[in-house]
């Protein structure tokens, strides 16, 4: 899942970034409603996290002109505003698809990113399958033939993306678009390491590397 966090307060930001990374999502971050609009004219993100008042463009503008595209990323308003004429304000008025008041909670936040995401249409099963592995995305578990596998974040989330590729290549700039973000020096090993971490927990033979073409799950 990718996630832009437009937020203007950056140690903020940054410590959201940090967190919702940890819960194997690739973020970016944003910290002007221009730069917020702008790059989600360029990248297709899943959620948007939005801070109402933001410099430059406010959060509000950025939300409306999302909205005139047709096909925006799902919106979460997250700001100190909380009374409820201001979420009733936000949620239609403005459009956004959640509204989130500070302070607040990390679990919560995380909880309501993951619900907006499901809400996407045609959204893939909960339960993935493939040659005996078995992806549960809701509980973010694991098994191959019945084996619980201890994944950390970054190797569940490569294994998800090879896993609804169904043995087709997933190229190496999807992986660091899908998994990782714009901050992924894209000459690092770190792709390579996390994939060879995955091989070795899945046992000999399960992914392949296709010259020129990514990774894929073997039949």
């Amino acid at each position: 899942m990718r996630v832009l966090v437009a937020e203007d307060h950056r140690v903020l930001a940054r410590t959201i970034a940090t967190g919702l990374r940890r819960e194997a999502m690739a973020v970016d971050l944003a910290h002007t409603g221009d730069a917020a609009e702008r790059m989600c004219l360029l990248t297709d993100y899943d959620v948007l996290v939005l801070d109402r008042d933001l410099p430059v463009l406010s959060g509000d503008e950025v939300c409306r002109r999302l909205r005139e595209l047709g096909d925006p990323p799902r919106i979460l308003l997250l700001t100190a505003a909380g009374g409820l004429t201001d979420k009733v304000y936000g949620l239609t008025a403005l459009g956004a698809d959640d509204y989130l008041a500070k302070p607040f909670d990390f679990g919560e936040l995380v909880a309501r990113i993951r619900t907006l995401s499901r809400r996407a249409p045609k959204a893939p099963p909960v339960v993935l399958r493939h040659e005996g592995i078995v992806l549960d995305r809701t509980r973010h578990e694991v098994s191959v033939d019945g084996r619980p596998l201890d994944l950390t974040p970054k190797e569940f989330a490569v294994l998800h993306l090879l896993m609804e590729a169904r043995g087709a290549a997933v190229p190496h700039d999807e992986l660091v678009r899908t998994v990782w973000d714009q901050n992924l020096d894209p000459r690092t090993s770190a792709i390579r390491a996390v994939v060879s971490r995955l091989r070795r927990k899945l046992g000999d033979g399960l992914i392949t590397a296709e010259q020129g073409q990514g990774y894929r799950l073997c039949d």
